[in-house]
């Protein structure tokens, strides 16, 4: 069986819906930023902490577990900053109570859902795998934290691992059963998506002036199954040998800039944005785009769906999920 940890969240439950159709999961979560619903019902659904050892326990004590994936992160960059002793304990600590368990009852097969804010802000077109890791939050530097005791447990344990390093997930399943739904939304293209929905006044886009063709921002967007199924070949090749420990980046190589985010939405809706043009904010990069050249050699993956389609399996789910 495979336990996945955070399995209630946004990645995580995209991550399940595929992979219950090939293997038997078990989704462990506490459910603070995760919703029990977008569980898949074919899974064993167990309400805890991963940094809990009594919650751990009797998971492997009772299943037969192969291989563990890890969603459960804190994950937003402004929070990192103002309460850094949470992300510390739970992407850190409760991490390392986790990897303790596991080598406890000899499971040595781990993927980790890390993210590319690993790089911090680094001075390239394409971000590749080699590009030096300077994170410039404590979410960046929890991540990468988690990275480097892998690195040591494989030398010194014997884990196998795979770190999928990655910007911003959207979309939603082709099923409309599950997508996103955070409280609160930091991500564009929902926010872009609640304000058509007239759930938000206006949307913000924080400066107009960077070195991009429109002046705004260009990132990174990868529809969410893209990645769950980028996680699975990455399990595939943990259990068959196929690797030992990896790193990779998941990006689709192209980057959109937040007005084409923006147009993209109105073309898909057919409804017209309110849009309020602001200063910049501290921090922002001009560009962050991810190559993928590595894993596509190695395993096979690249991004298969383009932004319009990304964005009208998130419109097709928010417009059924209003609230």
């Amino acid at each position: 069986m495979i336990l996945v940890v955070g399995g209630a969240g946004y990645i995580g439950s995209h991550l399940v819906k595929e992979l219950v159709e090939k293997e038997q999961v078990i989704v462990l979560d506490n459910l603070s930023t995760g919703h029990r619903y977008l569980v898949d019902d074919r899974t064993v659904f167990v309400q805890g902490d991963l940094g809990n050892k009594a919650d751990l326990e009797p998971i492997f004590e009772k299943y037969p577990i192969q291989a563990v994936m890890h969603f459960a992160a804190n994950s937003l960059v402004g929070e990192s900053v103002v309460h850094p002793l949470k992300y510390y304990q739970n992407n850190v600590a409760a991490t390392l109570t986790l990897l303790e368990t596991m080598l406890k009852y000899n499971v040595k097969n781990f993927i980790f859902s890390s993210t590319a804010a690993t790089y911090g802000i680094p001075n390239v077109e394409l971000i590749t795998e080699d590009c030096p890791t300077n994170p410039i939050n404590p979410y960046g530097r929890s991540k990468l934290m988690i990275e480097h005791i892998l690195a040591d447990f494989a030398s010194a344990y014997g884990l196998n691992y795979v770190v999928l390093r990655y910007f911003n997930a959207a979309g939603a399943h082709e099923s409309v059963e599950i997508g996103e739904d955070h409280n609160p939304e930091t991500h564009l293209i929902p926010i872009i998506l609640q304000h058509l929905l007239g759930q938000r006044d206006k949307i913000s886009v924080f400066g107009t002036d960077y070195d991009t063709p429109d002046g705004t921002c260009i990132r990174d967007y990868i529809h969410v199954t893209d990645l769950a199924k980028a996680h699975i070949l990455a399990l595939e090749a943990l259990l068959s040998g196929k690797k030992k420990t990896a790193v990779y980046n998941l990006g689709n190589g192209l980057g959109y800039s937040v007005k084409e985010v923006i147009e993209t939405c109105e073309k898909v809706t057919g409804r017209k944005a309110i849009i309020e043009y602001t200063a910049r904010r501290p921090g922002d990069p001009a560009r962050l785009v991810a190559s993928s050249q590595k894993i596509y050699e190695e395993l096979g993956w690249k991004a298969e769906y383009s932004l319009e389609q990304i964005i009208e399996s998130a419109w097709k789910w928010h417009s059924r999920n209003v609230k």
